[in-house]
This record gives C-alpha cells, sequence and structure tokens, in this order.
C-alpha cells in the first residue's frame, strides 16, 4: 500500500497535531450497521494498537488496521480540500471520504 499526503494536508495536520504520537487512518464502522459500510477517518493516537501496520508516506507515517487493509486501494492520497474545511481520502480511481475528519484519541 503507498499513501501520499499531499502539502495542503500536511500543513493542516502539523498545524492540528502535536509532532508526538500517529497519525492513523482508521476504518469506522461506528453507528453503520456493518463493517462493509464503513467510512474512514483520520484519528491522532498516541501508540499503535495491536493490529496496527505502520505505512511511510512522503511525509508523517500513517498507521492502518491490519485487518480492514482491504477496505482501501493499493494507492491513497490524504488531500486537504481548503474549501470544504476538511481531509479527503483519494485513489487514482475514486474519492473515498471526500469530508473526512480529523480526530484526537486518547
Amino acid at each position: 500500500m503507498k499513501i501520499t499526503i499531499t502539502g495542503p494536508a500536511s500543513e493542516k495536520i502539523t498545524e492540528k497535531l502535536p509532532k508526538e504520537g500517529f497519525l492513523k487512518l482508521k476504518y469506522d464502522t461506528e453507528g453503520t450497521g456493518c463493517v462493509m459500510n464503513g467510512v474512514p477517518i483520520l484519528w491522532h493516537v498516541e501508540e499503535p494498537e495491536e493490529g496496527d501496520q505502520l505505512i511511510e508516506t512522503n511525509g508523517r507515517p500513517v498507521l492502518i488496521e491490519k485487518s480492514k487493509e482491504v477496505f482501501y486501494d493499493k494507492e491513497l492520497t490524504i488531500d486537504y480540500s481548503d474549501s470544504a474545511g476538511m481531509f479527503q481520502l483519494k485513489s487514482p480511481g475514486q474519492t473515498i471520504n471526500g469530508r473526512m475528519s480529523l480526530k484526537k484519541q486518547k
């Protein structure tokens, strides 16, 4: 899996998060009723959880849940839209989540 973080996304991540901890691409299924209907969101976590995999990027490394890797395309881009005020997760063929939030987790 390859993840690229765009310049605007990198700037917003640096602005919003401390350097300590990890950026995690979380496949959120809470309230969706089914694991197949999950939505990717960004989390800031202090430590990786069991089953997390560290993916090197062109900037800050990103954790993903190894068990949820099947729901992502092989090439992903994390971008930031100023007009939406939100992060976006894209692949070469689609926008996976055009309004992706960034949450700090404890």
